[in-house]
């Protein structure tokens, strides 16, 4: 298998415990749970758009989230419905690969961007201590010595917490909210995998520009960690921006996103148990 060298440094940062998992939506996609689009149109259903008419005035998708919230107060309804449509039996977590070897890997921290629960329940449904993280007041009572899953854009128990719309990302621009400031910390001390992520998300590109950005600035961007991002088949364009901010781009080869990420991560386990 390619990046073997790759998965060694990875390897070797877990074992030191100084090594972070960045989690996004195709890997609550493997269990069923459906695309930033489909959520879309969910919205778009429920205020009654006609989505190639919101498309042709190209109204964003999280200009309609905004619209959403403004039309019923709050994302209550919203989370009430994801709630109930998004949920996923702990057995069927047990047994899904990609959940399987998240928890077995055993970062100490972890930070997703999905909304649902489903890397708390797997760790539950596998006996697995966590501290979740969705704020200011969690860090301080975090439970020590136990993988701490950071909810990046909020929590289900939250509906305040979610970050959806146009208004939630431009505030987060600044990156000076308390779990930016976390991250940043938990960042310049760590190697960094992301998995689960299209580079169509351009969060996680604002994301990925700003650390490049802050390393700049120090002067001492030689000293910076690893960062490694997890793709089924990125493209020329993807591969050359994405190193123009230090990101390593690790691309899979197994028959689909879903296949070429398990085998990945079953190699990086088998390293990362080596004495």
């Amino acid at each position: 298998m390619r990046h073997i060298e790759e998965s060694k440094t990875i390897a070797n940062a877990l074992q030191q415990r100084q090594a972070v998992l960045f989690v996004g939506a195709g890997v609550s996609m493997s269990v069923g749970l459906p695309s930033w689009e489909s959520l879309v149109d969910y919205l778009s259903a429920d205020l009654g758009l006609d989505k190639p008419s919101a498309g042709a005035q190209k109204t964003t998708y999280q200009a309609i989230a905004e619209y959403y919230r403004l039309k019923h107060g709050s994302f209550e309804p919203l989370v009430a419905w994801m709630a109930k449509e998004w949920w996923v039996s702990p057995d069927c977590l047990r047994a899904s690969r990609l959940h399987r070897l998240v928890v077995e890997l055993d970062f100490p921290i972890i930070y997703t961007t999905n909304y649902d629960s489903n890397l708390e329940k797997t760790y539950e449904a596998c006996g697995r201590p966590f501290a979740k993280i969705t704020g200011a007041a969690d860090m301080a009572t975090a439970r020590p010595g136990v993988t701490q899953i950071v909810k990046y854009h909020g929590d289900f128990s939250n509906p305040d917490t979610l970050v959806l719309t146009e208004s939630d990302y431009f505030d987060r621009l600044a990156f000076d909210a308390p779990l930016d400031i976390k991250f940043r910390g938990d960042a310049f001390a760590s190697t960094l995998l992301f998995i689960g992520y299209s580079m169509s998300d351009l969060n996680i590109r604002f994301l990925l520009h700003r650390l490049w950005s802050i390393w700049q600035r120090t002067g001492e961007a030689k000293q910076r960690p690893p960062l490694f991002l997890f793709m089924h088949e990125p493209d020329e364009v993807q591969r050359h921006v994405l190193k123009r901010w230090d990101v390593t781009v690790l691309a899979g080869e197994g028959k689909d996103s879903e296949d070429s990420l398990g085998d990945f991560l079953e190699t990086l386990l088998a390293q990362a148990r080596q004495p």
